[in-house]
């Protein structure tokens, strides 16, 4: 069992969703960034994503977009974001961290030496939004035989025909993206995710996790309570943008998390 599968275990054990935060490796800077990444696990934070900042961010919204290149211009690399997650192991041993990011810097560092130092350095997870299933062999099957967890995005597009692939080699868990689109820019609706988790369960055991379009406790709830559980990125990268100190973006991040923990 991966930290992934042990933190679901224990959320359903207790009868709580899961809340995971979405965080740019090295936004602002290294220091703060890794300040902040500590303070998440006491803020309620049950899965950590640690962004890892590229320079062709097609996927992300502006807000995301703007954090890799704060990142990128404060000299955030690879080795320094997998320094981050070897900086919380020594103090947490729990909490999963789940990379998500492009193919691109892991190609050009060679898969297995890539893989072999990001489970060296404590990475439970890798979500890599622009490697489709049919590229599986690339990376996907070399991350789970090396005890990686492979998390797969599946969007409302993601039909009947299309599900079965994109579960077929997922492990840890599927993030539900619950807007078509980029990351930050519309609100989440319960209403309209809950028959489209319910399709992609009736598929899989794997929990499903609601993320795009959640940026306050209220709906952390609401999107909680028809899955299982919430990410949100964008409304707490958008913090670290307005020059929010870490314990304030922290008391941010705990409203949110209490807001998911109190789904039913």
């Amino acid at each position: 069992m991966t930290r992934i599968d042990t933190t679901f275990a224990r959320l359903a054990q207790e009868g709580k969703k899961a809340f995971v935060a979405y965080v740019m490796a090295g936004d602002p800077d290294y220091d703060t960034s890794l300040e902040l990444i500590k303070a998440l696990p006491a803020a309620g934070v049950d899965i950590i994503e640690l962004g890892l900042p590229f320079t062709d961010p097609m996927a992300d919204g502006s807000t995301i977009q703007l954090a890799g290149q704060r990142a990128l211009e404060g000299g955030q690399t690879l080795d320094k974001t997998l320094q981050m997650a070897r900086e919380l192991r020594k103090t947490d041993n729990d909490t999963p961290i789940v990379m998500m990011g492009y193919y691109n810097p892991i190609y050009s560092r060679g898969v297995d030496r890539f893989l072999a130092q990001a489970k060296d350095a404590g990475i439970d997870g890798l979500i890599i939004v622009d490697l489709p299933p049919e590229e599986d062999s690339e990376l996907c099957i070399p991350a789970q035989n090396a005890g990686l967890n492979f998390i797969r995005l599946a969007t409302p597009t993601s039909d009947d025909k299309r599900l079965p692939k994109l579960l077929e080699n997922t492990s840890g868990f599927i993030y539900y993206v619950s807007i078509t689109g980029i990351t930050g820019a519309a609100n989440a609706q319960a209403g309209d995710v809950g028959p489209e988790v319910a399709r992609i369960k009736s598929q899989t055991d794997l929990p499903v996790i609601v993320g795009f379009g959640i940026k306050t406790p209220e709906a952390a709830e609401a999107i909680a309570g028809v899955a299982d559980g919430a990410v949100v990125g964008s409304a707490i990268v958008s913090l670290i943008e307005h020059g929010k100190t870490v314990p304030e973006i922290t008391a941010f991040v705990k409203s949110l998390a209490d807001g998911a923990h109190r789904a039913k």
